[in-house]
């Protein structure tokens, strides 16, 4: 196969969540321009819209759905209905994800709690759901959005997030175990983990230690969202059809010191 069409997602059909704005958007964007027809999914329908029109008028295929995909039943409803409309899925990725700052002695237990429920439990009932449909179509690239603040520790006046930490933790043992499982079935599951990147979450995190946070990043600069498009491409595509199981990290070298 020719190195350009082991990148090549025409005919394939991809879901994204968190797909309205940051780094979600900017990997289904780069998941349309390589020929994939896009379902984004969010829970508010402004960001949605104009994430929508802003690929569509580029001529790229662009749907989205409003939902909250750590409620089962909403879950549910976005993969019926993406199967309905296009009649397959080939490739999910789960950039959804909340955050609550807070000293690790002072976190309040529900918002410990919210964290946990919209970033891990919510990844892994898209995971279930789309999983079941791949399996059985013995096929799929499944790319779970993690961070490099679930494979190393933070001070607290870096990132003081025990409950969103604890979350990209457990999204990287989940996507490594069900890539063992789900392998003999065609279907892949990895994991990208982002360093810090420009995005309306990291705002304050960057406002507060942005400049201690560039003098560790051996790139000399913060992460901005085109930076995982093509990382992106690359794990649902035929050219990654031989990794599974793995963490891509993408943090300008922050942890290879």
């Amino acid at each position: 196969m020719h190195v350009q069409a082991l990148f090549d997602l025409t005919g394939q059909v991809a879901l994204v969540t968190g797909g309205s704005r940051g780094l979600g958007r900017a990997m289904a964007e780069g998941l349309a321009e390589a020929g994939a027809r896009v379902f984004i999914v969010a829970r508010r329908r402004e960001w949605l819209d104009e994430t929508e029109q802003a690929l569509t008028a580029r001529g790229l295929a662009c749907e989205a759905l409003a939902a909250d995909i750590g409620d089962p039943s909403q879950a549910e409803t976005v993969v019926r209905t993406v199967l309905e409309r296009a009649g397959r899925i080939d490739v999910l990725v789960n950039a959804h994800g909340v955050a609550w700052g807070a000293p690790s002695l002072e976190m309040p237990l529900e918002r410990w709690e919210w964290v946990l429920r919209t970033n891990l439990t919510g990844t892994f009932l898209m995971c279930q759901t789309v999983g079941r449909h791949m399996v059985r179509q013995g096929s799929g690239s499944i790319i779970n959005v993690a961070s490099v603040a679930g494979w190393i520790g933070m001070p607290e006046d870096v990132l003081a997030a025990v409950g969103y930490t604890a979350s990209k933790g457990g999204i990287i043992a989940l996507s490594r175990d069900l890539a063992v499982k789900w392998a003999p079935y065609g279907v892949r599951v990895n994991v990208i983990a982002p360093g810090f990147f420009e995005t309306r979450m990291t705002r304050g995190v960057l406002e507060q230690a942005g400049d201690r946070i560039r003098l560790l990043i051996p790139i000399g600069r913060i992460g901005q969202p085109e930076d995982l498009k093509g990382v992106a491409v690359f794990l649902a595509s035929p050219a990654a059809r031989y990794v599974t199981g793995h963490v891509l990290v993408v943090d300008g070298g922050l942890t290879a010191g």
